[in-house]
């Protein structure tokens, strides 16, 4: 066995080779449960409002989750070197159903996010996360000798974010700009670029994102209700101040599952942005607490099956559990942070746990690249000639 293959053996689990990461799987389970459970909780008085049974939104996520399921599993059996294969295909794809989506696109609130076929309606930037990431773990292959060049190396990409960030901006979705932004800028410090590249793209971004807040006024207002929400209530801090409420009701223990006050009309997006409000409510600060670890556990795994891959020379597949694990706790962590007041409010859901069909089915696909990583390490699957 080489040294490699011994520090491999660190990183992963004691399963065999044909198991699975028994954490991430744990951990994965856990928040598809925990979804369904505060999914329903956060749904049960919804049907006094639009006549329908009470339990519809639970059965729809739940249909959502065995598909996304079902995804997970096909996903993780296809091998990772077919992936970097169809990088470059998938992003071109996002970038076209982006496009597409500013003419033909349902608007709803004002932002034209979505497609609707035949009653169900698709969210495209959910799929962009994803494909932005097999694009980049690709890009950091292929340009390892070149990456600390910044005419090379950082520019060809940065041209790349650019654009599908403006088509998002266009919607206009910030907080999916945010996160694809931050998830590629993590994947590209620790795929080396320099530290003074690193600053320079960070002040870039910074001076970019204070413009576009400062012309626009809606972003503005929700700057404004983020620093005091109080001053304003029932108008641009109300959906801050009415999960503060929940959380702060929920205080250690919660006041038990099920008897939220808040989610009764009271906190907008209870099931989906402001889910976690609720099980703050229900289940007080011990709930939010293992949401926290649960989400904690997901990078850690995901960053030891990475560095489990790298060790043996699997660059790719590295590369790519790295921005899984980025783009499912990045985006976690915004949710939580708009929860609790930490950060502005923004549109997005928390992964595995609030409601919705293209948030559930694209996290599924993004943790099923993940188990199959996981699984080329176990196996020693080799690219056709090479290693993938």
């Amino acid at each position: 066995m080489t040294s490699g293959s011994l520090q491999a053996t660190r990183f992963a689990p004691q399963d065999n080779a044909a198991g699975v990461d028994s954490v991430l799987l744990g951990v994965f389970i856990s928040l598809l449960m925990l979804g369904l459970v505060m999914v329903f909780s956060s749904t049960i008085a919804m049907g006094d409002q639009d006549l329908s049974t009470n339990t519809s939104h639970f059965w729809r996520q739940l249909i959502h989750v065995v598909l996304g399921v079902c995804l997970t599993v096909g996903v993780a059996c296809v091998p990772v070197w077919v992936w970097q294969k169809l990088s470059l295909p998938l992003l071109a794809i996002a970038v076209l159903s982006l496009i597409v989506l500013l003419f033909i696109g349902v608007e709803v609130n004002g932002s034209r996010r979505w497609f609707s076929i035949a009653g169900f309606r698709m969210q495209p930037a959910e799929f962009a996360k994803v494909a932005i990431v097999l694009y980049a773990a690709s890009y950091l292959t292929r340009r390892q000798s070149e990456i600390k060049q910044f005419s090379k190396g950082i520019v060809n990409i940065a041209v790349v974010i650019a654009i599908m960030g403006g088509l998002l901006l266009m919607q206009p979705d910030f907080g999916s700009f945010v996160v694809m932004t931050a998830t590629v800028g993590l994947m590209m410090f620790i795929g080396g670029i320099r530290v003074s590249h690193t600053l320079l793209c960070l002040t870039a971004i910074i001076i970019a994102m204070y413009f576009m807040i400062i012309t626009s006024p809606y972003r503005v207002e929700r700057f404004m209700g983020y620093l005091n929400p109080w001053a304003d209530p029932y108008g641009s801090g109300f959906q801050l101040t009415q999960a503060l409420i929940a959380v702060g009701r929920g205080e250690i223990f919660g006041v038990g599952l099920g008897a939220s006050i808040q989610k009764l009309y009271y906190l907008p997006h209870a099931n989906n942005d402001f889910i976690l409000a609720v099980i703050g409510e229900e289940l007080g600060l011990i709930g939010i607490l293992l949401v926290i670890v649960l989400y904690a556990l997901l990078l850690h795994r995901a960053l030891a099956v990475s560095r489990a891959a790298e060790l043996v020379g699997r660059i790719y597949a590295a590369r790519l559990a790295q921005g899984i694990g980025f783009l499912l706790v990045f985006q976690a962590v915004i949710n939580i942070g708009v929860n609790l007041g930490a950060l502005p409010t923004k549109g997005l859901t928390l992964p595995f746990i609030s409601y919705g069909g293209s948030s559930m089915l694209v996290c599924c696909i993004a943790i099923g690249l993940l188990f199959g990583v996981d699984r080329q390490n176990r196996t020693g699957e080799l690219k056709k000639g090479g290693i993938a």
